[in-house]
């Protein structure tokens, strides 16, 4: 594996794990904790105050992860093109990484709006209040379901590179592999 590759890993895999995990303590942590300030008008500004200090750090992560997986796309184009089950990893899993993105994305956009629309009162971040605003009232709800859906989305991205650094390894074993990476000439001089 060259720096190369092994860079765009490192890329690929800690820009995931900070777009999961920032996700996922935001929706359980930030949100959740959201419910428990005291004037329910302060809520939502809270909440999008504590998104928007993390949305800086969310898009360096992203970016991170879609440039890393760029590079480990090129690095092994030949084997997402030959290797079947390859193909079919690398096609789903840069599908979910498209949806994530758009997700987060859209979630980004709500957030700015709630951010806009400034102090109204609600149960938390993203539940809203009976008293809560139509407008308001729909980006809650939408982004009450964004907030697991994208750490959903990211999980299985994730669980599909550890999949493909297990159908790499595998390939690595093959004679085939073993031949073209020079390891026959190791095998001959210690046997």
């Amino acid at each position: 594996m060259t720096t190369l590759q092994t860079t765009s890993r490192i890329l690929h895999d800690l820009g995931g794990a900070a777009w999961f995990g920032g996700n996922l303590m935001g929706a359980v942590g930030l949100n959740g904790a959201s419910r428990v300030v005291s004037d329910p008008s302060d809520r939502i500004p809270v909440a999008t105050a504590g998104w928007a200090r993390w949305a800086p750090v969310q898009a360096v992560g992203a970016g991170a992860h879609l440039l890393g997986g760029l590079g480990i796309l090129l690095a092994n184009r030949d084997r997402a093109a030959t290797h079947g089950d390859v193909a079919v990893n690398t096609g789903t899993k840069l599908g979910l990484t498209v949806l994530a993105a758009g997700a987060t994305f859209w979630a980004g956009v709500l957030g700015g709006k709630l951010a806009a629309d400034g102090a109204v009162p609600a149960v938390s971040g993203v539940i809203p209040a009976e008293e809560t605003p139509a407008g308001v009232k729909a980006a809650q709800q939408q982004l009450r379901a964004l907030q697991w859906l994208i750490p959903s989305l990211m999980a299985v991205v994730l669980a599909l590179s550890a999949q493909q650094g297990e159908q790499q390894a595998r390939d690595a074993g093959s004679p085939e592999a073993r031949e073209a990476a020079g390891w026959h000439r190791f095998v001959r001089r210690s046997a």
